[in-house]
């Protein structure tokens, strides 16, 4: 058995470990501001440039259900590379990713081709997957409540996202004459070349100060997988981001074709995006009080709420008062359900717990965004509320009777 002898920065209660790990919790912070912009761009207009460039209309949503489809197809490839070389190293390599795909998708647009456009929201997929791991990587060596709000905190970044994503939309979009949204999708090239510098100073601080280098007592990624509290976990986060992904995909071009504008449209996921990370300032605290799974139980219960406002009418404020419940619903139970996964597993499993969580929750994210372009066209905007409400109720129960069950343990 190979033991790993820490250094005294490496003990987790010496002030240089906590120095190193503070001081990445604010370098996340920042990359989550520039990296977390990208699927905003993405998503606020992948379907309308699909509308453009699309022979089938029922296809719009391709370029958005790809980004998605990237993402979770690089989930596995990311921890394992961050696992080999390390986070920064994952990081820098998901900056240079995101810098090609904002270039390709450019392309895309300049040449008319929506396959090449397509390419470019796949790659910017994969640059995601590097971004939604941030908030793992600010955990690294912290328990208890420091974790939970580290998660927070790295996810307040995603505020600043959301101001700065939809509202290059809004100034970029006509940049090239003739091709528009070209320079919207550059400008996302340019927010992953801004934050390779900040990634840079990135320092991996041990996962503990105890962590041994054996894997005595680590379990496969079956038993992880089969454990009950991991797979409730797990099944909160699919079904938070799911939801939230699949009314999101569909919402701009529903306002478009129900006769809003296109910044109507943009500032409408403006407002959705900054609803998700805005209550991130308080998240962690709610969690440290109430438990993580009362605080995810209450983003459900919001997501099936966003719904019925959803289905209410067809007005500006319907649209946006939805997507705004939706976007803190999703904040609850998102980060509710990270808390959660990061509770399932000991520092020696987080590839596989952490990747395997992100896998199944981005996959089924995929699907949602494809289903969301064909039930939009086939069936119409109420259509997709109206499923948002039983797949709430199905997590919904199990998630409140374990957070009783907590409680009284307590």
């Amino acid at each position: 058995m190979n033991i790993v002898k820490p250094t005294p920065c490496e003990d987790a209660g010496s002030s240089e470990y906590k120095t190193i790990a503070s001081r990445n919790v604010w370098i996340l912070t920042a990359a989550q501001s520039l990296g977390g912009a990208n699927s905003p761009i993405v998503i606020s207009l992948g379907g309308l440039v699909g509308q453009q460039l699309a022979s089938n209309p029922a296809a719009a949503t391709l370029p958005v259900s790809l980004l998605n489809l990237g993402l979770a197809v690089g989930t596995l490839p990311a921890a394992a590379m961050m696992l080999r070389f390390g986070r920064r190293a994952g990081y820098l390599l998901g900056a240079i990713l995101g810098i090609a795909a904002g270039l390709v998708a450019t392309a895309g647009i300049v040449q008319s081709s929506f396959t090449l456009f397509c390419i470019g929201t796949f790659l910017a997929g994969f640059y995601s997957s590097y971004v939604q791991s941030y908030r793992f990587a600010a955990t690294d060596g912290l328990t208890g409540a420091d974790r939970d709000r580290a998660i927070s905190r790295v996810m307040i970044g995603g505020l600043i996202a959301a101001v700065i994503g939809p509202q290059l939309v809004i100034w970029t979009r006509e940049a090239f004459p003739g091709h528009s949204f070209a320079g919207s999708f550059l400008s996302q090239a340019v927010l992953a070349g801004l934050a390779i510098p900040v990634l840079l100073y990135l320092r991996h601080p041990p996962l503990s100060g105890l962590i041994r280098a054996d894997t005595t007592g680590v379990r496969p990624l079956s038993g992880i997988l089969l454990s009950p509290r991991y797979m409730l976990a797990v099944a909160t986060g699919v079904v938070s981001y799911g939801l939230m992904t699949f009314v999101m995909t569909a919402a701009p071009m529903a306002m478009v074709g129900h006769g809003h504008s296109v910044d109507s449209a943009a500032l409408g996921i403006q407002w959705h995006v900054l609803a998700m990370f805005g209550p991130s300032f308080f998240t962690g605290r709610l969690m440290a009080r109430f438990g993580k799974e009362r605080v995810a139980a209450v983003g459900l219960l919001l997501i099936g709420i966003s719904a019925l406002i959803a289905l209410g009418g067809l007005d500006i404020a319907h649209f946006w008062g939805s997507l705004i419940l939706l976007g803190i619903g999703w904040n609850f139970g998102f980060i509710g359900a990270t808390a959660m996964v990061a509770d399932c597993h000991t520092p020696a499993e987080r590839g596989k717990a952490q990747g395997a969580n992100d896998f199944l929750v981005f996959g089924t994210v995929a699907c949602a965004s494809f289903f969301a372009g064909s039930l939009l066209y086939n069936s119409g905007w109420g259509s997709i509320n109206r499923l948002v409400l039983p797949a709430v109720a199905i997590i919904l129960v199990p998630l409140v009777w374990q957070a009783a069950r907590l409680k009284k343990s307590r």
